[in-house]
């Protein structure tokens, strides 16, 4: 079935973003520029103020809602019929969890990002798979099939590709082997966290039909706030190796103001990470819903080789060859978990593999929530 206008906007919009989310969170930590107090130029490497933008963008989302909601109330008063059908009742409290997670998440990948490549950071992310099916067998009872489990072991392979990419220095200009490696393990562990973020969003928020909208911006206000409280205690917190600025803790938001005063460029790239992350989760979220989670992991599989690409383009790393067969493998993973290769069987065959009828629905919702949404996911 063709496309309408509508649904080719939100791809399009969803592939547009999620790069610009990407990009524009590596430019910010490129830049380099004085803090406080005389300090000596360093780079601006700020991930839990970061994480905290990621947050603001999602809430905005919110008040969008709102002004919609309030739109169909004025046009249910002016004709009754058009009064739209009530979503189930539910506790926004439902979102706190998974918010916490996406939060705990959110932070390392931004930790992660300091430390490797653009690239492998995207790449990386298609561990989530991983995670997310072996925890919806634990915790939701669902039975893999082969097709699951074939992508799995197809992504582990990538994954292991990728890495010795970066083991042998595609990390990226400027980075040591210590800090490739340790970014790439954050990134593996962040992607642990996000997939109980969207095995918890399955269990207790999608069986409530809740409006794309109302979700993000639920969770970036619980993410939002609770990370900005805790910006005054990751401030005295020592972090070691971890740490890019001047005081060595967790983070510095002083020194982070300082910077953007001396370099107003770094204020430009955090803007775009935070606008492109609110219209990035409401397209992902809509593409789910308006087409499917295969289309969604398609846009995503374009997102990460449209970032590769240009991060090669403005040389923020070294291209190796390994590269293109781990992406190849994450690819064929994504799509044999996602049921892509039943366009590619037999009609009489679809009825057996059981991927399909209720537990394709299911496997939707569970890969519907951002796992990059309320992450990087950007």
């Amino acid at each position: 079935m063709a496309w309408s206008r509508y649904q080719l906007g939100l791809a399009a919009l969803m592939l547009l973003t999620g790069s610009i989310n990407t990009l524009a969170a590596k430019w910010a930590d490129n830049f380099s520029a004085p803090g406080c107090d005389g300090t000596e130029e360093h780079k601006f490497q700020h991930p839990f103020l970061q994480a905290a933008g990621m947050f603001l963008g999602e809430f905005s989302c919110l008040p969008v809602f709102y002004l919609l909601l309030l739109r169909d109330r004025r046009r249910a008063d002016r004709d009754p019929a058009a009064i739209p059908a009530p979503s189930r009742p539910f506790n926004p409290l439902l979102f706190l969890p998974p918010a916490l997670c996406d939060m705990a998440g959110t932070s390392i990948m931004y930790v992660a990002l300091n430390m490797t490549s653009a690239s492998s950071f995207q790449m990386l992310r298609g561990s989530l798979i991983i995670f997310t099916g072996l925890l919806s067998v634990a915790f939701l009872g669902r039975r893999l099939e082969w097709s699951h489990w074939s992508g799995i072991l197809l992504t582990i392979l990538g994954l292991a590709l990728v890495g010795l990419a970066d083991l042998r220095g595609t990390g990226g200009t400027g980075h040591g082997l210590a800090d490739v490696i340790t970014g790439d393990l954050l990134i593996l562990l962040a992607q642990a966290i996000v997939s109980i973020q969207m095995v918890l969003e399955e269990k207790f928020i999608f069986s409530h039909d809740v409006h794309p909208l109302r979700a993000v911006g639920t969770e970036g206000l619980f993410g939002f706030s609770i990370l900005a409280l805790l910006l005054v205690p990751l401030s005295f917190i020592p972090a070691g190796r971890l740490s890019g600025n001047p005081r060595g803790v967790l983070e510095d938001p002083a020194d982070a103001w300082c910077q953007i005063r001396r370099d107003p460029l770094i204020l430009v790239a955090l803007l775009g990470n935070i606008g492109s992350i609110s219209f990035f989760n409401f397209a992902g979220i809509s593409v789910t819903r308006e087409l499917s989670a295969t289309t969604r992991t398609v846009l995503d599989s374009l997102r990460t080789l449209l970032v590769w690409a240009l991060s090669l383009a403005l040389r923020w790393e070294r291209f190796h060859a390994l590269q293109i067969p781990g992406f190849a493998l994450l690819l064929a993973g994504a799509a044999l978990y996602n049921g892509l290769h039943r366009a590619l069987c037999p009609p009489w065959s679809a009825g057996n593999d059981g991927d399909g009828g209720s537990d394709g629905r299911e496997r939707e919702a569970l890969l519907g929530g951002d796992g990059d949404g309320g992450n990087i996911q950007g």
